[in-house]
């Protein structure tokens, strides 16, 4: 049975883009606000629900599962902030290592207190490689992380670090300019990484507009993730899933 990392590949072979849309469960405090995300996901045929956060302050997290999952076969993998942020309903987890920083516990530290926890799950592990890259100004990820992100126009230390990630066995590369970004991450970074790397590439943060995903897009991300964007415009969703459809249709026609 295939599994959502062989799908991560088949898309990225085949050229295909992806979106991912992330919720963070403190900001869908009701189920009506979340049905309606799940509902326009579902007409926007997006590929990956990612649920998570760098700091959960609510305890529905286990509701926000079930609910898209009660709702969608869409896969819904989770984003943990921390070892605590274990939702065994969930169908898979990015294992993040935060790569980026030099803080043990994001590199391995909360690994091992979560390791156990999982295994005794049927969630399908994604070994990914987190990296923060500055985004103009101090994020709630890079607060809470205790990290510096990679300066904006060191490309070579980010591709080099992207390429140790990858060296060290990590199979998903995950770079974030964090949630309410005032900038998204430049495409000359995002390609710089891109030549670096074999790995399915995930984009974050400061992606609100279409003509941004698509910068990314052009410039080697795989998958783009969208969150704090769509709290503020849901309509953007469909922007960018036409972005996205247009390029994979673009792809059938060659």
């Amino acid at each position: 049975m295939p599994t959502i990392f062989d799908s991560f590949i088949e898309k990225q072979q085949a050229g295909r883009k992806s979106i991912a849309v992330l919720i963070d469960p403190d900001k869908v405090d009701d189920g009506a606000k979340l049905q309606h995300l799940i509902n326009l996901a579902t007409e926007n045929l997006v590929d990956y629900f990612f649920v998570g956060g760098s700091l959960i302050t609510t305890n529905n997290l286990a509701e926000v599962v079930r609910q898209i999952k009660k709702s969608v076969t869409i896969p819904v993998v989770l984003f943990p902030g921390n070892s605590i942020q274990v939702e065994p309903t969930a169908d898979a987890i990015l294992f993040l290592s935060l790569i980026s920083g030099r803080n043990p516990e994001l590199l391995i530290g909360q690994h091992v207190i979560a390791a156990p926890i999982i295994k005794n799950t049927k969630l399908e592990v994604l070994p990914t490689g987190y990296m923060l890259i500055n985004s103009g100004r101090i994020t709630s990820v890079a607060y809470v992380s205790n990290t510096i992100p990679l300066p904006e126009d060191k490309y070579s230390l980010a591709a080099c670090t992207a390429m140790a990630g990858e060296m060290l066995g990590l199979k998903l590369m995950y770079l974030d300019a964090g949630s309410g970004a005032e900038n998204p991450i430049s495409p000359r970074m995002i390609t710089a990484i891109r030549k670096a790397i074999k790995a399915p590439l995930l984009v974050g943060g400061g992606i609100n507009t279409s003509h941004k995903a698509l910068a990314a897009l052009e410039a080697g991300a795989d998958t783009i993730v969208i969150g704090n964007a769509l709290e503020k415009d849901p309509a953007l969703l469909t922007e960018l899933a036409d972005k996205v459809y247009e390029w994979n249709q673009g792809l059938a026609k060659k």
